[in-house]
């Protein structure tokens, strides 16, 4: 099986259409450097470059961009003060924000999610940041990842013949629609659960509809650095008022909770003398994560078996597919998003793609498909 990849999801060198960046950072130096990295790519064009989100708005008033770089922290306007109005002049405007690894970086970084931000970006230390490898992959690929994507729900621009290419980091979707696996009709007994850009948008909604009947265990994947995952598990426990935590090594799993994996490290499971337990570990990155889903989707094969059901939501890359076959043939059930609903259908386009799924569900209804289910419902 063949997953996509950024070579083939990205429109060609040479393309008349790059993506269209601009730079809002107090730092000129930060935003130099940025600038380099992104225009080292031939499919990015940075158009504008400012000191303040102010400057940013204006600016944004007379010049189509695809993706923002926003920092958090400035001068005369900040971002987060900014976003609501970058969101009502320019809908189709991709935000990454640029954010500290900090608790207060991490609160911000959520709260931005939850205003129209799409995404974030560990802040770079300008001492440091020429040796950071993964800061210059991570920022490539999501700007060029999101640049072409067309936001659920948002009104598409206009586009030349040329434009008309589809959103970066999708599986090719050119012939019939993907093939859909029949159910097991087993009922489960765990979920488990792997997302990335838009996914913590997408697992509020799916956790809070949930029907108060389903007490299942939920173990979650999203991709996250260390203290940003903390600060998720507490906003998905106040959002749904179910008991939810970052996953510790050697933690019992108990009926109705919601189990987070931690940034940088991967989160599976395994059962002993017949319950179920979260295991740890800092083994290398797979798919340049970690925590990645499909660990934590082929610990849920070995364990559960057939009474395991995995659900994959919006993000970029094919993350969480490998695992899903897994999943689906030691008898397991795998869900996922459609992509209609999806902020990037590249983790839930790649799992359908294997020809593993069973169902391609919106988001605003997959919290009540996950109860049926669970209540054997569902065939």
């Amino acid at each position: 099986m063949t997953f996509p990849t950024r070579a083939t999801a990205e429109a060609a060198p040479g393309t008349p259409n790059p993506v269209r960046v601009m730079i809002v950072d107090d730092s000129a130096v930060i935003r130099g450097i940025e600038t380099r990295i992104l225009e080292s790519e031939p499919d990015v064009k940075v158009v504008a470059s400012v000191a303040n989100a102010q400057l940013a708005l204006s600016q944004l008033a007379r010049t189509p961009v695809d993706v923002m770089i926003l920092d958090i922290e400035m001068p005369v306007l900040d971002g987060l003060s900014a976003l609501p109005q970058i969101r009502r002049i320019a809908p189709q405007t991709k935000v990454i924000m640029a954010s500290t690894l900090t608790t207060r970086g991490g609160e911000i970084s959520l709260e931005a999610l939850r205003l129209g931000a799409i995404d974030f970006v560990p802040k770079p230390t300008v001492g440091t940041i020429f040796s950071a490898e993964d800061f210059k992959r991570e920022l490539v690929n999501k700007v060029t990842a999101l640049g072409r994507v067309r936001l659920p729900g948002a009104h598409a621009p206009q586009r030349t013949p040329a434009q008309k290419t589809r959103p970066a980091a999708l599986p090719a979707m050119s012939g019939p629609p993907p093939k859909l696996r029949a159910a097991t009709g087993t009922i489960p007994t765990i979920i488990g659960i792997g997302s990335s850009t838009g996914g913590p948008q997408a697992l509020q909604t799916t956790l809070t509809a949930l029907p108060a009947s389903m007490q299942l265990p939920i173990v979650i994947v999203q991709h996250m650095p260390p203290t940003f995952t903390k600060l998720l598990a507490d906003q998905i426990a106040r959002a749904t008022g179910r008991p939810t935590c970052e996953g510790q090594d050697g933690m019992p799993i108990a009926p109705g909770r919601i189990y987070i994996a931690p940034g940088g490290m991967h989160m599976c499971v395994e059962r002993q003398n017949g319950h179920g337990i979260i295991r740890l570990n800092s083994n290398p990155p797979e798919s340049f994560c970690r925590p990645a889903v499909d660990p934590l989707f082929r610990s849920l094969a070995a364990a559960y078996g057939p009474s395991a059901l995995v659900l994959i939501l919006t993000g970029m890359g094919a993350d969480g597919a490998r695992g899903a076959e897994v999943v689906a043939k030691a008898g397991g059930t795998v869900l996922a998003q459609d992509e209609t609903t999806s902020v990037v259908w590249g983790m839930p386009g790649a799992a359908a793609a294997t020809g593993m799924v069973s169902a391609l569900i919106p988001l605003g209804e997959i919290g009540h498909r996950l109860g049926d289910y669970a209540a054997g419902r569902a065939r």
